[in-house]
């Protein structure tokens, strides 16, 4: 999908639970200062309302018509009617709430909605690491390439998206992807996200410092756990150790159901030199069978993507040339089973924006 040489508009709304950011993209590219207004969370009558007054704004910024909205959604809603349900952080929708058929009545345009996991794993599907892995073995003259994409963000929560075949898989009930309930390696009676969060690291530090409280951001650790800033040293390291941990065994289990690479967004992947190395370790461990033995916990070999030595082994691969039975003709040939483990190459908000616009384009290339 060629984005750049596109020319319709589709508005776009980044929405969190204090604040609803409204912009408009052409040809993959923001083309309006963004609009920002509070979300007014608790009161459904006011948060409608600043959502059309907030996709108006956008409009009449605009030198051309938009073609479509489409946006993300934090957390539960049957996404492909539109209708946004229980959301933790947005209180007034509870109950259910067909947010789309309101924004496509009030400006007769489509309007799609999607979670926000799904749409970062798309534009980073699009337009981020995935092409730019295919890219960079393709000039290794390797005959892989990859079509499957798992995306997670580590921040407040433990999100994720799957993109199938280059198409984003929402799954029946648009529940694919939710990593964050997968059960909790560290404490196995948990769901993952306490273990993968950021109230997660701030109380790890605690737990590990002996602490019982400590007013510290996951920014405030990592700078204890890089020397910048006074504080246990040893225990800012192994929360974010901790972390790692926990992703590597929730990526574990959701890879051996999707075969692809991983992108990692969210706020804690500036601290990603000291998880990263932990996820990737914890992927290639082993697991026991019920005898004792040792069995490799992924049918895959996992490469940390951000490492130049693993990136060289990756694009490598053990590829070679077979021939083809009963004839004098080669093939090439890579029996190295693997995936790779990588960062956002877009930044995670673009991703999302960029993910969204191009799920429009599609729905709307689709129906025509």
């Amino acid at each position: 999908m060629n984005l750049s040489s596109d020319n319709r508009i589709v508005m776009t709304l980044d929405a969190g639970g204090t604040n609803f950011v409204f912009s408009a993209i052409k040809g993959g590219e923001e083309i309006v200062e963004p609009v920002r207004f509070p979300s007014n969370a608790g009161n459904l009558d006011l948060c409608l309302q600043t959502i059309i007054e907030g996709f108006q704004e956008v409009k009449n910024k605009l030198s051309g018509e938009p073609c479509a909205i489409s946006f993300a959604f934090p957390g539960p809603a049957d996404y492909p009617a539109g209708i946004i349900g229980d959301l933790g952080n947005l209180p007034a929708f509870r109950g259910g709430v067909a947010l789309g058929p309101m924004l496509q009545e009030k400006f007769g345009i489509p309007v799609y909605l999607n979670n926000d996991g799904d749409l970062f794993a798309y534009g980073e599907a699009i337009s981020g690491l995935l092409p730019e892995i295919n890219q960079k073995l393709k000039e290794a003259g390797s005959p892989k390439q990859y079509k499957n994409l798992f995306g997670i963000t580590l921040g407040t929560g433990f999100g994720g998206g799957i993109v199938r075949n280059n198409e984003l898989f929402i799954g029946d009930n648009s529940a694919a992807g939710e990593i964050w309930v997968t059960r909790n390696k560290i404490y196995p009676n948990v769901f993952s996200e306490e273990s993968v969060s950021i109230r997660a690291v701030q109380r790890e530090y605690c737990e590990f410092a002996k602490l019982k409280f400590a007013d510290l951001t996951p920014k405030d650790i990592f700078d204890i756990a890089t020397g910048e800033k006074e504080g246990n040293q040893e225990a800012a390291k192994k929360s974010f150790e901790r972390l790692g941990e926990a992703v590597g065994d929730a990526l574990a289990n959701a890879l051996t159901l999707v075969d692809g690479l991983v992108v990692i967004g969210g706020g804690l992947t500036g601290a990603s030199e000291l998880f990263l190395p932990k996820v990737i370790k914890e992927m290639n461990g082993g697991i026991e069978s019920y005898d004792g033995d040792i069995i490799s916990r992924m049918e895959v070999k996992a490469f940390n993507l951000e490492d130049e030595s693993q990136l060289g082994k990756f694009l490598q691969g053990e590829a070679k040339e077979i021939i083809i039975p009963g004839t004098d003709k080669k093939m090439m040939y890579d029996p190295m089973k693997r995936i790779g483990v990588g960062l956002s190459r877009l930044g995670t908000s673009k991703a999302v924006s960029i993910g969204a616009y191009a799920y429009a384009l599609k729905m709307l290339d689709t129906k025509a």
